[in-house]
């Protein structure tokens, strides 16, 4: 058995909760997530099964979205609804400067990751410091919000569609949003929307995932491996190359299609069937070849 599962995470379990799930239930060791989704969130999360678990950094760099709700006037140290409230702040902002303060962070910008956080430093993870009254310097990182949609504002709560980048923290937007209206804010509910090719409308349950009763079933609605790699220029090989690019060797190419440059990387076909991940290079004689990253033979 080898794809991937678009699961709908419920909320408070964790993903690997999710994996132990779905290991016990398609009975395959190797199964992995594509990106940790917060315990208390809901949402899309891609689980890779077999040979699939080869592609998932791949996925951890897709672009996410969510539908979040921002709550203004209190900030805890959590950044979101489950923690301690730090402190409680009237909210004396009108709608147009919370649309102006949301909307303005739509761009790039440089989001310190929270303290509660899977995000190591030294070895040791951000929320076990944390949980032990230790807060250290963190790095800013670069993130690039794409879009920001307001669904519905009712006193001191927003409701909105975000798309960003890996790795930006939807606790740290809210926080952030509320710290520019000077009234601090926590991130009240979120649900994770799409990451990549993979949609919320097409997810299932782990309780409809339970009811399968035959693995071939199971089968079925698994994703294939390149389902989500249509980012990726996609060649096609002569089936005479198949004996040497399934033991990895290098495959020399007389020319490469205009679409494609030195230093991409492909997707590798042969016979229409999805064999490999590979990068363009050329030797110190000007060859062009496919060194494979990635097979699946």
């Amino acid at each position: 058995m080898k794809g991937i599962l678009n699961i709908l995470k419920p909320p408070e379990m964790t993903s690997h909760d999710v994996v132990a799930i779905v290991r016990r239930k398609t009975r395959i060791k190797k199964v992995g997530h594509t990106g940790t989704l917060d315990p208390n969130a809901a949402g899309v999360l891609p689980i890779c099964i077999g040979q699939a678990t080869k592609i998932s950094q791949y996925l951890l760099d897709s672009t996410k979205k969510y539908r979040a709700e921002l709550t203004l006037g209190i900030t805890t140290d959590t950044q979101d609804a489950y923690g301690t409230v730090t402190n409680k702040r009237k909210v004396d902002v009108s709608t147009k400067e919370i649309e102006s303060a949301v909307v303005s962070f739509i761009g790039e910008y440089n989001q310190i990751p929270p303290m509660y956080s899977a995000l190591k430093i030294k070895g040791k993870k951000l929320y076990e410091l944390a949980r032990q009254g230790i807060e250290v310097a963190r790095k800013p990182r670069r993130i690039h919000i794409e879009s920001i949609d307001i669904i519905n504002m009712k006193g001191s709560t927003v409701l909105f569609d975000v798309t960003c980048s890996k790795g930006t923290y939807i606790r740290t937007l809210c926080h952030d949003i509320g710290e520019k209206l000077g009234c601090g804010g926590i991130m009240s509910f979120l649900l994770r929307t799409a990451t990549g090719k993979f949609y919320i409308s097409s997810a299932i349950t782990l309780e409809e995932l339970e009811a399968i009763q035959d693995l071939h079933d199971v089968e079925k609605i698994l994703k294939p491996i390149d389902y989500p790699l249509d980012h990726i220029a996609r060649i096609d090989l002569d089936s005479s190359y198949e004996k040497a690019a399934l033991n990895g060797n290098k495959i020399f190419l007389e020319s490469l299609p205009h679409h494609i440059f030195l230093g991409d990387d492909v997707r590798v076909y042969i016979n229409q069937n999805f064999i490999g991940i590979g990068t363009i290079l050329k030797d110190s004689t000007g060859n062009i070849y496919i060194k494979f990253s990635r097979l699946f033979a």
